[in-house]
C-alpha cells in the first residue's frame, strides 16, 4: 500500500499558493480558514452580498450558493466537504457538488482512511442513522449516537436505541433497551447502555463498552460479551495483528488493562486509557496515572518516570520503539513530551504530536503569544506564523509539510531538518 503523502510535490522550499487568503468575491464576511491534507487547497465559508453562503477555495468560490453552510472539512484524499442547508433540508456538498439526498438534520461528517468514502449522521422523520456517500441505512432508529466507520470505510456503526421509553421510565431503562447497530442491523443483546463502538482493521468486527447493569460493565464484541465484569471499562481497541480486543478495566478502584477478558497489565493505576498498538501488535501505550494528578504515559506496563497534571494525545511510533504525548497544567503551560522527556519550551498551545514513518522523528504545532511554528525534535522552525496546521512527514521522513498562512498570505513549505 502506497504512502497516502506518497503522490504529494516533496520539492523544498516555500512557495505562495495564495497571495491573498481573503475570497476576491464581494462578500459580507469570511469565516475560519481549513486547509487540505497536501496542503495545494485553502478554503473558507464566505457570506456573499445576497445572504446566502459558499465555499471559496482558492480564491474562487464555489458556482453552488446555499441557504446555510457549516463544518467545512477536507476528506484526507483532498475533497472539501461541508454541511448545507437548502429550502429547510440539509445534506453534504463535496467540492460543490451537493448530495442529491436531503434530511430533516445532517452532521458529523467521517471519512474512510483513504477518503474515498464519506459518512454522515442523519435525521428524518425524527429517526437517526448514518448515511454512506448520501444513501441512508435501509433502517433508522428512534436514537443513534457514537458513530463510527471502518478503515476502509465499507462498514459503518452506532449506538442505537432499539425500544420506546417513557420519560422517567427507569424500569425499562435498566431492562436494557440500547444496542450497536452495524451497517444499520442491531446486534441481538441490548444493554442499559452502550459505548464506543470500534472496528477491527479489517473492518469486519465491532467492540465496545458494555453496561450490564446499574453496577457492573464490561466489553461486547460483536454482541457477544466477556465473561469477566468490572466495576468500569474504557474504550475497547483491536490488536491490529493478532484481533484481540484490549480495555481499560477498573478492579478494586485501580485501573489496568484486560485481553479478551484475561488481565494483561495488573491494575495498579488511578487512570488508564486510550491505549495504542504498534503495527506489529507487540507494544502497547496508554496514557495512566501513578497517583491523584500524576499523569503520564506507560509502554508495556511500565510508565514513565515523569508526570504531569494533564497528559493527552497519546502517539505510538509504527514500530512501537518511541512514543510522545502532550502534557500541561490544566490547560496552560504546554509540554510536548517524547520517550518520557520534555522538549525544552513551555507553550500556550500544543497540538498531538506525528512521528515520521520510520519513528526517527517527531514534530509537533506549538502556539505562544499568538504566534504559531512547527517544531522537529525539539528545534522550531527558523520563522513562526500566524497560523498553522498540523505538519506531515515525507514518506521518507527527510522532508516536513508546513501549511501557514501569514501576513495575508497562504504558505506551502518543504521544509528539511536544516531549516529548523
Amino acid at each position: 500500500m502506497l504512502h497516502p503523502a506518497s503522490s504529494w510535490d516533496w520539492q523544498p522550499g516555500e512557495r505562495v499558493v495564495l497571495d491573498s487568503t481573503a475570497c476576491p468575491a464581494p462578500h459580507e464576511w469570511q469565516e475560519e480558514p481549513h486547509v487540505s491534507p497536501d496542503g495545494e487547497k485553502f478554503g473558507a465559508i464566505v457570506r456573499l452580498d445576497d445572504g446566502l453562503f459558499t465555499l471559496c477555495v482558492n480564491g474562487t468560490p464555489w458556482e453552488a450558493t446555499f441557504d446555510k453552510i457549516w463544518n467545512p472539512r477536507f476528506s484526507p484524499d483532498g475533497r472539501l466537504t461541508s454541511i448545507v442547508q437548502q429550502d429547510g433540508e440539509w445534506t453534504l456538498a463535496v467540492d460543490g457538488e451537493a448530495w442529491p439526498e436531503n434530511y430533516a438534520y445532517l452532521w458529523s461528517t467521517m471519512f474512510s482512511a483513504d477518503g474515498s468514502v464519506i459518512v454522515a449522521a442523519i435525521q428524518q422523520d425524527g429517526e437517526y442513522g448514518l448515511c454512506i456517500d448520501g444513501a441512508p441505512w435501509e433502517t433508522l432508529y428512534e436514537n443513534a449516537n457514537q458513530y463510527t466507520v471502518s478503515r476502509d470505510g465499507q462498514a459503518t456503526a452506532a449506538v442505537v436505541q432499539m425500544q420506546s421509553m417513557a420519560a422517567a421510565d427507569l424500569a425499562a431503562f435498566q431492562r436494557g433497551v440500547f444496542s450497536v447497530a452495524v451497517n444499520g442491523q442491531p446486534w441481538e443483546r441490548t444493554f442499559v447502555n452502550v459505548y464506543t463502538p470500534t472496528f477491527d482493521a479489517s473492518g469486519s468486527r465491532v467492540a465496545a463498552q458494555a453496561r450490564l447493569n446499574l453496577y457492573d460493565y464490561t466489553i461486547a464484541v460483536d454482541g457477544e460479551t466477556w465473561k469477566q465484569t468490572y466495576a468500569c471499562v474504557w474504550e475497547p481497541r483491536f490488536n491490529p495483528a493478532s484481533g484481540a480486543v484490549v480495555a481499560p478495566v477498573r478492579i478494586a478502584g485501580s485501573w489496568g488493562l484486560a485481553q479478551d477478558g484475561q488481565t494483561i497489565w495488573e491494575p495498579v493505576f488511578a487512570q488508564c486509557w486510550q491505549q495504542a498498538f504498534s503495527r506489529d501488535g507487540k507494544t502497547i501505550a496508554a496514557i495512566v496515572a501513578t497517583g491523584y494528578g500524576q499523569f503520564t504515559v506507560a509502554v508495556n506496563a511500565k510508565p514513565w518516570a515523569a508526570t504531569f497534571p494533564v497528559v493527552t494525545e497519546l502517539t505510538l511510533s509504527a514500530d512501537g520503539k518511541r512514543a510522545a504525548a502532550l502534557a500541561n497544567e490544566y490547560n496552560a503551560n504546554w509540554q510536548v513530551v517524547v520517550d518520557g522527556q520534555p522538549w525544552n519550551g513551555v507553550f500556550d498551545m500544543a497540538w498531538k504530536p506525528v512521528f515520521s514513518p520510520d519513528g526517527a522523528r517527531v514534530a509537533a504545532k506549538v502556539e505562544r503569544k499568538g504566534r504559531q511554528n512547527v517544531l522537529l525534535d525539539g528545534k522550531p522552525y527558523k520563522r513562526d506564523f500566524e497560523q498553522v496546521w498540523e505538519p506531515a512527514f515525507s514518506p521518507d521522513g527527510s522532508k516536513v509539510l508546513i501549511r501557514a498562512r501569514d501576513g495575508g498570505k497562504y504558505l506551502r513549505i518543504v521544509a528539511q531538518a536544516a531549516d529548523f
